[in-house]
């Protein structure tokens, strides 16, 4: 069933689209836009097993849009496309929706925020599954399999379900700052009361500002204009994006390359390719070229050590040399004794090519 995934999302995406731009949370709009659409038909031409299995499919699709990150209107148009899929699927006996423990704090966080609302219905639905029992708590969101590597395609968030970052203005609300303001006008007097002179009371109690309350107030409504205009400006952007100029970050990697070729021919300087079978050795470098760079840069070369021939040579000559001087009187008696000895021809050895 996982190449119905990607299908069984964006029907819902759709539905759950449609039921954004009403701006509703009842009931009864999101069963209208589910009949017109004919979702209930999503489970028709599945046979037998297809049908458990397409049916823990679709649950399990819709169960993303019932939990955060996403807003409150589009988690309501979830927890309704669970229950409509719930009464809709064709497995008899019906499938639960899987839901992890970890998330049942978000489920009952949704329902006191339905219940402050009063929005009845949505408590209703809720409340409704529980009672049918389709919730099949879970340690793990999705089923394991012992000893079995499988990939699994995580897909984006759509962004238009998510909510928009709001805490400022939640936290810092009317009775906020009416609260404060009316701390700091006590402030105030107990600060007159204790200190005798004006001056004392600055120099020594100052310990709020007099203009705090305008200035949490100000930051809140400048954040707020800030967001609104940065969302303007992305969508000014993917609407008036031209397709051949290429995106920003793949300029921005060719100007990094560019930037380090050039670094790197200034440094090393312009070095000739050599042939395959001579690549091993040390490349020589054209210090003397115009891309190397001002002729005051300090270049340095790899320093090349002698080959084995030269060195082998040179510590044979080193050790002869300190056995000639130690056994003199040895070497002169066995040379005289190797003068009445034939000669023999000298032997060939094959040349060593280095």
């Amino acid at each position: 069933m996982d190449f119905c995934r990607k299908q069984v999302k964006l029907d819902c995406e759709e539905l759950l689209s449609r039921f954004q731009r009403t701006e509703s949370v009842r009931f009864e709009v999101f069963s209208k836009i589910w009949r017109e659409m004919n979702f209930s038909h999503i489970f028709y031409g599945t046979v037998k097993r297809e049908k458990r299995a397409f049916g823990r499919l679709a649950l399990d699709t819709a169960c993303g849009f019932f939990l955060p990150p996403f807003s409150f209107q589009i988690r309501v148009g979830g927890l309704y496309l669970l229950y409509g899929l719930y009464q809709a699927q064709t497995a008899s006996p019906s499938e639960q929706i899987r839901l992890a423990l970890k998330d049942w704090d978000d489920v009952k966080k949704f329902e006191k925020d339905a219940v402050d609302a009063q929005h009845l219905d949505v408590v209703y639905v809720l409340r409704r599954l529980m009672f049918l029992k389709a919730f099949h708590f879970t340690a793990m969101p999705t089923l394991l399999a012992y000893k079995k590597k499988r990939k699994v395609e995580r897909s984006a968030l759509c962004e238009e379900f998510m909510e928009r970052a709001s805490r400022p203005q939640e936290l810092i609300n009317i009775e906020l700052l009416e609260e404060l303001s009316n701390v700091q006008e006590i402030y105030e007097k107990l600060k007159a009361s204790v200190s005798p002179t004006t001056e004392g009371a600055d120099s020594s109690l100052n310990l709020i500002r007099k203009d705090l309350v305008p200035q949490l107030r100000g930051a809140v409504v400048d954040f707020y204009k800030w967001q609104q205009r940065k969302e303007g400006q992305d969508e000014g952007e993917a609407e008036g994006e031209d397709s051949g100029e290429g995106t920003s970050s793949q300029q921005e990697c060719y100007r990094r390359a560019e930037r380090l070729a050039s670094i790197k021919s200034k440094a090393y300087g312009q070095a000739a390719e050599a042939a395959k079978s001579r690549r091993h050795r040390q490349v020589e470098v054209d210090f003397t070229s115009s891309e190397a760079g001002p002729s005051n840069t300090q270049c340095y070369s790899r320093i090349s050590k002698p080959s084995l021939k030269a060195r082998t040579s040179e510590s044979v000559h080193i050790s002869g040399d300190v056995w000639k001087e130690a056994t003199t009187t040895t070497l002169i008696n066995r040379l005289t004794s190797l003068d009445s000895l034939p000669e023999e021809k000298p032997k060939t050895y094959k040349k060593f090519k280095w």
